[in-house]
This record gives structure tokens, sequence and C-alpha cells, in this order.
């Protein structure tokens, strides 16, 4: 993966961090009951056939999936934006992973949840996953940040349609315009993942497709950091290590930075790892 962690502290079933099939279910906070019905099935259904569910313990579709795959006695692992001994919801959920499951961070223990490490850990969810299956998301989620990066690697990107009419359909329909997979079932995706399935990845960079729905507006940085990234990427087009370079800003908070910012449509990420401005 790009930019890798120089460590992953690990807490619970620490087997589950060995090669094996898994497949990354991600979404909403704030899903429609038919939202969570989805993840709770996918979840179930994948961890009953072998598949480990990962995921980042958040409220909705990812505690959804965790549960599921947890009451069928399947594995599942959740990545966090806190240390593994301050898992982020607390609660009986992340206790209960963290003692059938694992929860697995790039942070020290102690560190707490920080609002810009959740968009970031989700390059480690996606890097962790042979695919990443999408389970309702609004038009600018952290969902779509985590397809992007499984996309970059050449790993799968897989959605669950929804209804045209609900706001939290609108993030998998951008990505069904941009060449994600639709499923309708568990057996779809254990088919396209672990049979002779293409990964989207592959397939997007030989056939891209529509452009998509046209972004909406689009904020200016909002802090020193992402003022300092977006004016190092002025005419350039760079890696998150050039970028950290530049900037003098460090890698992690360079990280945090960009992904903020292709978050709210101010820059964007191509092939190869390289970012580079959306407009002038």
């Amino acid at each position: 993966m790009a930019s890798p962690p120089d460590a992953l502290w690990l807490r619970g079933r620490t087997e589950l961090i060995a090669p094996a099939p898994r497949v990354a279910i991600v979404g909403s906070r704030s899903p429609s009951p038919y939202g969570i019905a989805q993840a709770a099935r996918f979840g179930r259904e994948l961890a009953e056939a072998g598949v480990c569910v990962v995921s980042g313990l958040a409220r909705g579709v990812d505690a959804a999936a965790h549960a599921a795959a947890l009451d069928v006695g399947g594995a599942t692992l959740a990545v966090l934006g806190c240390g593994v001994d301050r898992p982020w919801p607390a609660g009986p959920a992340a206790e209960r992973v963290a003692r059938d499951g694992l929860l697995v961070s790039e942070h020290t223990p102690g560190t707490p949840p920080r609002r810009h490490h959740f968009p970031l850990r989700n390059r480690i969810l996606a890097a962790l996953a042979d695919a990443v299956l999408v389970v309702e998301a609004a038009h600018r989620s952290g969902s779509l940040i985590t397809a992007r990066w499984a996309a970059d690697q050449g790993q799968h990107v897989l959605a669950v349609p929804g209804r045209v009419d609900h706001p939290m359909a609108r993030g998998v329909t951008r990505l069904l315009r941009e060449g994600a997979t639709p499923v309708e079932s568990p057996s779809m995706v254990l088919e396209d993942v672990f049979g002779d399935g293409q990964p989207f990845g592959a397939r997007a960079s030989h056939e891209p497709g529509p452009a998509g729905p046209p972004p909406g507006p689009r904020p200016g940085p909002a802090t020193p950091d992402e003022r300092a990234v977006v004016e190092s990427l002025r005419g350039e087009t760079l890696t998150a290590e050039e970028v950290a370079d530049r900037t003098g800003l460090g890698l992690g908070r360079t990280l945090a930075a960009l992904t903020t910012l292709e978050l709210d449509g101010a820059i964007r990420r191509g092939p190869g790892g390289l970012h580079e401005r959306t407009s002038a």
C-alpha cells in the first residue's frame, strides 16, 4: 500500500491478522433500516462462508456488519482511528470485537480518537481486505475514500444498490457510475472476489466510465495544514511523501490533510498515488 504505517497494534484474536479471505463492509453512520439489514445480511453470510469481515467499528453499517459476523461465530476485524486500548465508540460492541475478533490500529496505545484519524485509517482498512463493499453512503463520504484506496491497490470495489430517492444512496450511485460492481447477494460477492471476478481497479484503469454526478460546492482549505498542502500542489502532481517533504508537515499530518481535501473535492488522487488540485 502507499504510505504504509510504521507498525500495527493489535488487540484480540491476533491470528486474524494472518493472510486470509477478507471483505470490508463500509457505509453510513446513519443508515436506513434497509442499510442496516443489508450490512447484517452480507456480514452474516460472508462470515458463514469463512470470510473475515473488516470494518471500522463506527455506528451504523460498520457495527451491523461486525455484530452479524460475530453472531454466527465468524471472524471480524476492526481498524481504529485511536489506540486499541481506547476503542471508539466505546461500549459493549467494541469490547465484543476485542474479545471475539480483532482490533487494529496504527496509533500507539493511549491515543485518543481524533477526527482526522478516522478517514486516514480507511487506507489500512482497504489494504487489509480483498474487496470493499459499500452499503449506503452519502455523496461525500469516507466510504468513498475507502473505495478509491481499494481501487488504487487493484482490489475489488462492490456496491449494494439503494433507493434512488434516498440521500444515503447518492454515494453508492456515484461509485456505480465510476465502475464499481453492483451486487445483490453475498453469493455474488464470493463469486466476484474469490472466483474469476475482474478487480474494479484494473477495469477502471482501462475502461473509464461516465464522469459521475457533479460535485457539490467545495469548501476552501479549513486548516493551516490543508492550506499548505493545497499550495504545494499548485501546478504540481505529487505523492503524499513528496507533499510531506515540501510542506515539512510530516507524513501523518500530510495524509490527514490530503484525505480531508479529497473528501471535500479540493484535490483528487490518481494512479500511482499521485495527488493534484481539482481547480485553480
